[in-house]
């Protein structure tokens, strides 16, 4: 049977869902359909695609394809499922052995050369994996961000073609070994340099000392946003579980991968700022 199924992740917020890409290839005229609420780029996903495996000088099936990114109702976006439609058409075609994916998903880009372009919520996707206890394959620029969570098989390429030489022994790449990410201490807006203010600083302390909430109330000017900003200068490190927490908005948020240890974050909305714009806006699929 001519049906392949390869395991991805997708992105919804600072979650990771699991994706089910699965190929089908039947007798027919040759056609390629893509099912499973896929958004713009993902729909262009198959061009690059196939590009990718001609120019990697492997067959592209000339039969009817069927791609299907389950669940149909979880909406699909970016580039990140690529690399996974490509291991399921060379799967289903049998120029991949379907047991050397088993318990493996994989996240990347395609370029039309065959290189893996890096993505964007690696580290999101990695901490799932590692709760489903299965390999995870990703671009080798976002293998480090991967290793943030411990205990993880990360296997890193860079090329289509690697990654085909080593799902069929060839050459086998062994697991990713972190070097772990840049520990930079930027120095927090020291309290001392505020004047004045001894009730607001000390209300700052008593609220860092005990893990408290604060509410700062009163007219523009008056330092309001100048003594909040000193607040995660008063706060012990982040431990690990608020590292990763943080890492993993990086992990979304920004198209470069992390290249070193988060530290604790201050935003300061301006006071005219919309609900949704405060929380991030939202984002209508069709």
């Amino acid at each position: 049977m001519s049906l392949a199924i390869v395991l991805s992740r997708a992105q919804v917020g600072v979650e990771a869902p699991a994706v089910t890409v699965e190929t089908h290839l039947a007798n027919g005229l040759p056609a390629l359909t893509l099912v499973g609420l896929p958004e713009g780029a993902v729909k262009e996903s198959k061009d690059r695609v196939r590009s990718a495996i001609l120019n990697c000088r492997l067959e592209f099936p000339a039969r009817r394809i069927t791609l299907n990114l389950a669940p149909a109702d979880l909406p699909k976006d970016g580039g990140r499922f690529d690399l996974a439609i490509a291991l399921g058409l060379l799967a289903a075609s049998a120029q991949v052995p379907k047991l050397a994916l088993d318990g493996v998903e994989c996240l990347g880009e395609l370029a039309l050369s065959g290189a893996i372009r890096p993505v964007q919520g690696v580290l999101p996707a990695a901490l799932a994996a590692r709760e489903a206890g299965h390999t995870l394959i990703v671009p080798a620029v976002n293998a480090e961000e991967a290793c943030l969570a411990s205990g993880l098989k990360v296997i890193a390429v860079s090329h289509l073609l690697e990654l085909v030489s080593h799902l069929n022994g060839h050459t086998p790449i062994a697991p990713y070994k972190s070097n772990g990410l840049i520990l930079k201490i930027q120095p927090y807006p020291d309290l001392s340099e505020v004047q004045g203010q001894t009730a607001a600083k000390r209300a700052l302390l008593v609220a860092a000392a005990g893990a408290h909430n604060l509410l700062f109330s009163g007219p523009p000017g008056t330092g309001k946003t100048l003594l909040a900003s000193r607040l995660p200068g008063l706060l012990p490190p982040l431990d690990e579980r608020e590292a990763l927490e943080v890492a993993a908005i990086q992990s979304v948020a920004s198209h470069a991968p992390l290249t070193s240890w988060p530290q604790r974050p201050f935003r300061q909305p301006h006071h005219s700022a919309s609900g949704p714009a405060l929380v991030g806006g939202c984002k209508t699929h069709q």
